[in-house]
């Protein structure tokens, strides 16, 4: 269960790399925030260096990844990166970018989380209105096709998984985890992100995955993966709460609740954010 405590990091850091769709080398740093400021972008490349909240006010697209702006400023392919402050407990971060994507490194949060737990945390002193701890009363969901994302009412803050997909390699797969930074750090954030070897050319001549490689994802045929090891046996699902867990953060602080995913992905995880919002504020109102 989260504590009424705030954090931010003790000292920033800094991580260059490729975005995954773009193909543009980027470099972030992550900084402090102070109390009341949340998870926020800052384009530093960009005339008057324009900010743009890690909100769900911010959400344009989640085609494939989820792209946050606003007028001529955006950042794409943020889930992970705010997967790793929200699973490592940092409320509060300035995140400094000086490019149209974050970097996706090696395909994971392990990069990310490793950085936050070289400079550490640090409590905030006071508390803002919008991070109380919100806590799932009634059941929440959304659903497309087969495909769906429920939040219970539930004692703890847990996320539940499912995967189902033709290629034996990956098949049907389900993984659960209970929020915590180390259990975050050891058992999701370096589950990396996947794709079919079917879906490669597609996507290439659709403009997509300009900076994907075999260094920074898993992909899998038919015949089985391409670039084996897995980190887990079942890492894709693993990598699916990563997911999540990034596009939920967007809420600020995730309620507690049990999440409950199947056959999703960010356009639905997003919509549940939406209906969580929604909700939250008639709460409030009432």
């Amino acid at each position: 269960m989260r504590n009424n405590s705030e954090y931010t990091l003790k000292e920033a850091f800094t991580c260059s790399g490729v975005g995954l769709h773009t193909g543009v080398m980027t470099t972030v740093r992550v900084l402090p925030a102070n109390i009341g400021e949340g998870r926020y972008f800052v384009r530093v490349d960009l005339p008057e260096t324009p900010i743009i909240p890690a909100q769900l006010k911010s959400v344009l697209s989640t085609t494939l990844s989820t792209e946050l702006g606003h007028t001529n400023a955006t950042v794409r392919t943020v889930e992970h990166l705010l997967a790793a402050l929200t699973g490592m407990g940092i409320d509060h971060a300035r995140i400094e970018i000086d490019g149209p994507e974050v970097p996706l490194l090696e395909g994971s949060a392990q990069n990310w989380v490793e950085a936050i737990a070289t400079v550490g945390r640090q409590i905030l002193e006071g508390q803002s209105q919008e991070f109380n701890p919100f806590k799932i009363t009634h059941p929440i969901s959304v659903q497309q096709g087969d495909g769906f994302v429920t939040a219970y009412p539930a004692s703890e803050t847990r996320f539940t998984y499912g995967i189902d997909f033709s290629v034996p390699a990956i098949g049907n797969q389900w993984y659960s985890y209970t929020a915590n930074p180390e259990i975050f750090a050891q058992e999701i954030a370096p589950a990396r992100t996947f794709t079919l070897e079917e879906q490669v050319e597609q996507l290439r001549q659709a403009g997509l995955i300009k900076g994907g490689s075999l260094d920074n994802a898993i992909v899998c045929g038919n015949s089985g993966w391409l670039n084996p090891p897995l980190r887990y046996a079942n890492e894709p699902v693993r990598h699916k709460i990563l997911d999540l867990v990034g596009d939920l953060s967007l809420l600020g602080v995730i309620p507690q609740a049990h999440y409950l995913a199947y056959k999703a992905g960010h356009h639905l995880h997003v919509q549940l954010v939406q209906e969580i919002h929604q909700d939250q504020k008639l709460t409030v109102e009432c």
